[in-house]
């Protein structure tokens, strides 16, 4: 990932080009939950203690102050947007409102303008006086379903004895088992000694095979809503075992804990010339789908159809430019 963009500097992260014959070592050990919380934190500074990357990591945040109407920036959680629309003829309108349902109860704000940075399959439905061109861009994009599972065990003594850290399995039910990449920040330190407790990764991605990419996609979101916790165990158990029973591993004693992320809309829908047009690029459906909608714009990984963070952010920092075209003073 090149953060090499504005965003870095702003949140703390020291900025470092990584070669692609470099190994995969620029992540947090929580994933790209650092970064969100990087991001609350830079805009409301009260929300967690430190200042730098390898303090986010451990730090604990203060949701109380998320809300607070004397800060300038305001995160309000457990709220679904379900509506945005531009208060009048979009090419002239001087507000948005937006619906949102919290409590079970729908509530609605007025706003300059707004950043739809979600699902773009969804937008067709809260902004439904879009242009039918748009709303079809922005509906072809099917994500990709995904099961990342993380599984706590005893001791890693048996990657160890077998020489590995991780594992590719071509027709099991996980595709791969990895050892969680040694990462330390800060005070937080990884397990360094065979003897001591790790996390497992473990990735599965639902699919039906012989379906163009975006039906295989539905079929996969279709069969993980179906699937129990009972299988994902099962299958758990059985694979680390059949993986690692040679190096000592014994799956009813050495698993501690399981926690299964189920992820039915997971990554964005990138282009692949197996099922796609060959399109040229501003007839792209992401890029007919992007476009500002009077005052509504749309950021997203779905937006460039690349299901990546820095894709996220390139997207982010265009849409903040369409908004920022806008004078903000009292009389607009």
């Amino acid at each position: 990932m090149d953060l090499s963009g504005p965003p870095g500097p702003g949140l703390g992260v020291e900025i470092t080009k990584q070669s692609e014959d470099a190994p995969y070592i620029f992540h947090f050990p929580d994933g790209n939950a650092s970064i969100a919380r990087l991001l609350v934190r830079a805009l409301i500074p009260a929300s967690a203690a430190g200042n730098t990357m390898e303090d986010i990591v451990i730090a604990k945040m203060n949701y109380a102050v998320l809300d607070d109407a004397s800060s300038p920036v305001r995160l309000r959680l457990n709220s679904t947007a379900i509506s945005a629309r531009n208060l009048g003829d979009p090419a002239s309108a001087k507000e948005v409102e937006v619906k949102y349902v919290r409590g079970g109860e729908v509530h609605s704000v007025r706003g300059k303008a707004c950043i739809l940075a979600c699902w773009n399959m969804v937008i067709p439905y809260m902004c439904p006086e879009m242009p039918q061109k748009q709303k079809e861009a922005l509906a072809y994009g099917v994500k990709v379903p995904l099961v990342y599972t993380n599984v706590l065990i005893r001791n890693w003594e048996a990657f160890k004895k077998l020489g590995i850290s991780h594992a590719r399995c071509p027709g099991s039910y996980f595709e791969s088992v990895t050892l969680d990449f040694p990462v330390s920040m800060g005070t937080y330190r990884f397990p360094d000694k065979p003897s001591e407790a790790c996390l497992l990764h473990l990735e599965r991605v639902p699919c039906k095979a012989g379906l163009y990419a975006r039906d295989q996609q539905i079929a996969g979101r279709e069969e993980l809503y179906r699937t129990r916790f009972e299988t994902f165990e099962r299958e758990i158990r059985n694979q680390l075992g059949r993986i690692l029973s040679p190096g000592g591993f014994d799956p009813a004693n050495d698993i501690q804990a399981i926690t299964v992320n189920r992820w039915p809309h997971g990554y964005a829908y990138e282009y692949n010339s197996l099922y796609d047009p060959d399109w040229p690029e501003d007839q792209q459906p992401c890029v007919i789908g992007r476009q500002a909608f009077g005052r509504i714009s749309i950021a997203n990984s779905d937006a460039e159809a690349f299901a990546y963070t820095n894709a996220a952010i390139d997207q982010a920092y265009r849409a903040v430019n369409e908004v920022a075209r806008f004078k903000w003073n009292a009389n607009n």
